[in-house]
Formats: structure tokens, sequence, C-alpha cells
């Protein structure tokens, strides 16, 4: 059967494995996107349409339990994952499919049958309700507490709970409070895995915002969204991706 998909997969070992090992189990399927973060996934599911959709369910930007909701529409979801805690029933019971990292040939091999069935049978189905029974999974186990930054020759340590919003510039994040700020070295991906998604929305690539700290939000003449604060006078740009988190605002 010839059919199409796409692989979001923000380590490069783990996408170039699992495209081989495709390449060997199913020669027919052409991968139509391979992509590193969730935000070019987005992009890539919205552009090519697959008819599979292999997402690891930790990325940066968007993650792929976020993805899954747009890409359910059209495509069969597998999700790919480093834990054991997300190898629920859900997934072996229901037409969502999984494959524990690193990959095993024979593993994947069950996943393809099941994905060559169902292709073939009928169209992929809606996973909402699903999907919400899953988000809980997704919080990390250690939550960022405290930032050490830098400000010229000074070393700052700030609060996570005095934190309104990371910005990426360049090689640092900017660490910005109500009345002060300074950079780190971690780039904003890894900061997102440490943050509680509750309290710290990604509103662009480059910014994470305290959804506390928003004061109200801005269209522009070009449609595009922007940020004022409460204590703040900068304005923070929101990318088409994440505009859904302010609907109805």
């Amino acid at each position: 059967m010839i059919a199409s998909a796409l692989i979001a997969e923000d380590e490069a070992p783990q996408r170039a494995e699992l495209r081989r090992l495709l390449a060997q189990l199913w020669p027919e399927l052409t991968i139509v996107a391979e992509c590193e973060d969730g935000l070019s996934a987005l992009e890539a599911l919205q552009t090519h349409r697959p008819q599979i959709a292999f997402l690891d369910i930790r990325m940066p930007g968007l993650s792929g339990l976020e993805l899954a909701r747009s890409a359910c529409v059209y495509s069969r979801v597998v999700f790919t994952t480093a834990y054991d805690e997300y190898a629920v029933d859900a997934f072996e019971h229901g037409a969502i499919d999984y494959l524990l990292k690193p990959i095993q040939r024979d593993r994947l091999a069950v996943t393809v049958q099941r994905l060559r069935e169902r292709c073939a049978e009928r169209p992929p189905f809606d996973m909402s309700a699903m999907l919400d029974a899953l988000r809980p999974l997704l919080r990390p186990r250690d939550r960022i507490q405290w930032i050490t930054a830098t400000s010229g020759n000074t070393t700052k340590l700030f609060a996570i709970d005095d934190v309104l919003y990371f910005k990426a510039e360049e090689k640092y994040t900017h660490v910005v409070t109500a009345s002060d700020s300074a950079y780190v070295r971690i780039p904003l991906k890894e900061l997102l895995d440490g943050l509680d998604s509750n309290l710290f929305w990604q509103v662009h690539r480059s910014v994470i915002v305290r959804a506390s700290a928003i004061r109200s939000v801005r269209r522009g003449e070009d449609g595009k969204l922007t940020l004022q604060l409460k204590t703040r006078n900068e304005e923070l740009p929101v990318s088409a991706a994440f505009q859904h988190r302010f609907k109805g605002m």
C-alpha cells in the first residue's frame, strides 16, 4: 500500500533510525517531511496532510499531543516516547498507537501492520477526548523553581514565581521579572520542559509568557496579535501557531 508520512522528532539520531526502519518495513511509504520541533511539524502537517504522523510526545514548540489535535483530521497518529508511563491501555486498545524509544524493529513492524489495516479500512477518528485524558501525563516530574542568570558581571537568582516571560535572543534567553532582567544560556526549548504549562504559555517560537501577567491582546491591521503585560510596557508577539490560545479574548 502506498502512503505518506511525517516524522516529528527533535533528536536527529532517532529521526534517522525511524526513517531507516520504515524504509525496510514499508518501502512504499513516502516520508514527506522530517521535523525537529513542534512548530515546523505543524506547518508541515498543514502543507502536506500526510496519511500518517509519527509524533514525539515531548518536543519543543508544541508537544506531540498538541500536534495530534491538528493531525488527526487527516492523519493516523503514532506517538513516540521514551517514557513507559505514557504506554497506557488507551494506546494498546484504541486507534492510537505508540512506540517506545529506542524504537525496536519488531515493535515497529506491529505498528506498520496496524497502520496498513487502518488506512485501508476507515478514515481517522476524532481523538479529542482521548487527548484530553492523556494531557496530564505530559507534566514534568521536576519543575524549575529558581533561575540563575547573569547581568554584566553580576549573577542574579530569580524565583520562578517572579518571572513574567522568557525571550530567546541569539545565543541567550532573556529572563524578565516586573522590575529586573538578566540572561541565561539555557535554550528556550529546554526551559519549556521544566515549566508548568498551565502557568507559562509559549506564544511564539522565541517567547514564553506567564499567563497571569497578560493584561490584554491586541490585533494589528495585518491580523497579527501582540500581548500587553500588566507591569511592563513592552509588547510580545504571538505567532499564528499559538493564536488559538486567545480565541474569544
